[in-house]
């Protein structure tokens, strides 16, 4: 978003946090939104879309927003401790994953050393079109053993920004370089035993520049419609988790009535 989108996305968020707006009430109309918050229709409704997609405000009626009534859990446990950590040693290390045996101590159990595996950061990007449709890999991996349908991505270089990681990647793999990505969740895929940040990002539109640059990672390359994505979930058909976050992230926000997209 640029930075007058930024200024009403923090807005929005303050007015909220502050209860100006309490839970269960509606916002302004969009009318009312764009004068007294000095900005057009088209980047007001990027902004409560991504609002949307935090759960922040619900879209409510055809074209209104309210705050969400929130749950029972409004706290977490202030009186839970976090586990010691003292220590850790390498087991093994090479240019693709680290072991290491880190030396734990929970509350109230004795020490003890924890397996750990330590691989890459990694970005993955579904892109949109506006056919409802998502660019897609049907690929085979050897690990599984299996053929699947996966969403472009990969490992983010040393340096390197995620979300040109992800452009990166969508380019090289598919031959189709993304009009704009949005960054949407970081999450980790196994996070009691091994640690691989992966950032998900979500666009819309796509411009054909030529055939995949890397072979390797490369497979048949098509435009998949949402439409038939559960029906790929039933059949396990979806291979790795971020195909799975990426594209449950962009079913639920159809289904909640916001686009899944925001340019940026």
């Amino acid at each position: 978003m640029g930075p007058k989108s930024e200024r009403v996305y923090r807005t929005i968020r303050e007015w909220i946090a502050a209860g100006k707006y309490s839970p269960g009430s509606k916002l302004p109309s969009e009318r009312t939104l764009t004068e007294e918050l000095d900005i057009g229709r088209t980047a007001l409704r990027q902004v409560l879309a991504k609002l949307v997609n935090e759960r922040v405000i619900e879209v409510h009626g055809r074209s209104s927003y309210r705050v969400p009534n929130r749950s029972a859990i409004t706290e977490v446990p202030g009186d839970l401790e976090p586990w010691q950590i003292h220590g850790e040693r390498t087991v093994y290390d090479n240019r693709w994953v680290k072991l290491s045996l880190v030396d734990v101590e929970p509350p109230g159990v004795e020490r003890f050393e924890h397996h750990v595996v330590r691989l890459h950061h990694v970005a993955i990007a579904a892109v949109l079109d506006d056919q409802e449709r998502v660019l897609m890999l049907w690929r085979y991996r050897f690990v599984v053993d299996s053929f699947g349908w996966e969403l472009p991505g990969g490992i983010v270089d040393e340096g390197e920004d995620p979300a040109q990681a992800a452009l990166r990647e969508v380019e090289e793999e598919t031959g189709w370089r993304p009009d704009s990505l949005e960054h949407v969740v970081t999450y980790q895929p196994m996070v009691g035993m091994v640690d691989s940040p992966h950032e998900i990002y979500v666009g819309r539109g796509a411009k054909h520049i030529g055939d995949p640059t890397d072979v390797e990672e490369s497979g048949h390359v098509a435009w998949v419609p949402l439409a038939d994505i559960p029906g790929l979930m039933e059949r396990g058909e979806l291979l790795g988790s971020g195909t799975l976050v990426a594209l449950l992230h962009v079913l639920a926000s159809r289904t909640a009535g916001a686009s899944p997209t925001t340019a940026v």
